[in-house]
């Protein structure tokens, strides 16, 4: 009796830790009620890129230009959801349904278009956290991704996801990508080139749109195929919103 009264204390001793550096946790996570009015000029994932190429002796390279959501190919919206978060509209940060997919077609031995991640917990990752497997990131991430639906528009959300994704080395937002990959503005993306780019979401570094591999061509395809499903980019009743400002309008000095 006397180890099992041992073994409790030390349980509730250690649940008492895990609890308060949670609670400290929580409370320090980034406020991110900026982003209403404001375009990030740097990410946690540009600054790790640049830390990556100054190890290897390199110069870091950046290209970003920031555009608001109505300049950037209602396709390109389009393929994005489908390969990433078909449910964007319909969540709350986490989509419960395709997490349990993901999870049973992975027990299974299989792999589906896209994996449990919705954008906003790809957001969340992306401004403020690191690709780490650490469950403690993971749980960062959940808690982030749920402080940015509660105080942005889904639209919103959408338009600061397709302009800090990395979409190439050094390559950063739709309508650098755009110049990049195809020599045009974001706005001209058409529907192929749309679900290249949306493919190549999964590794942008390795699957250049521009050279596409045969994998790439293959998501392509799936993709294409899946884009009838989404009638619009934008959800109905949802209105689509401009920008908040020009911060980062030609931000091309390094800053993922």
């Amino acid at each position: 009796m006397a180890l099992i009264r041992i073994a409790s204390k030390g349980v509730g001793g250690i649940a008492a830790v895990v609890f308060a550096f949670l609670a400290y946790d929580y409370v320090m996570l980034p406020d991110v009620r900026a982003l209403a009015t404001t375009n990030p000029t740097s990410t946690a994932f540009m600054e790790l890129r640049a830390r990556e190429a100054e190890a290897l002796g390199r110069p870091p390279t950046h290209e970003h230009q920031w555009v608001p959501l109505s300049r950037i190919s209602p396709v390109l919206r389009r393929a994005v959801l489908v390969a990433e978060d078909d449910a964007f509209f319909n969540h709350d940060g986490v989509d419960l349904q395709q997490l349990r997919e993901t999870i049973e077609a992975r027990l299974a031995g299989g792999a589906g278009l896209r994996g449990a991640s919705t954008i906003t917990q790809q957001l969340a990752k992306n401004l403020y956290l690191t690709p780490s497997r650490n469950p403690l990131r993971k749980i960062r991430e959940l808690v982030i991704a749920r402080r940015l639906e509660a105080a942005l528009s889904k639209t919103r959300i959408l338009e600061l996801y397709l302009n800090l994704i990395e979409w190439g080395d050094g390559v950063w937002g739709a309508e650098a990508a755009a110049r990049r990959h195809f020599g045009i503005q974001a706005s001209e993306i058409g529907s192929r080139q749309a679900a290249l780019l949306a493919g190549a979401i999964i590794n942008p570094r390795r699957y250049s749109p521009a050279n596409p591999p045969a994998r790439l061509l293959r998501r392509q395809e799936i993709i294409l195929a899946r884009m009838g499903g989404v009638n619009s980019a934008i959800s109905p009743g949802v209105p689509e919103v401009e920008s908040a400002g020009a911060v980062g309008q030609d931000n091309s000095a390094r800053g993922d």
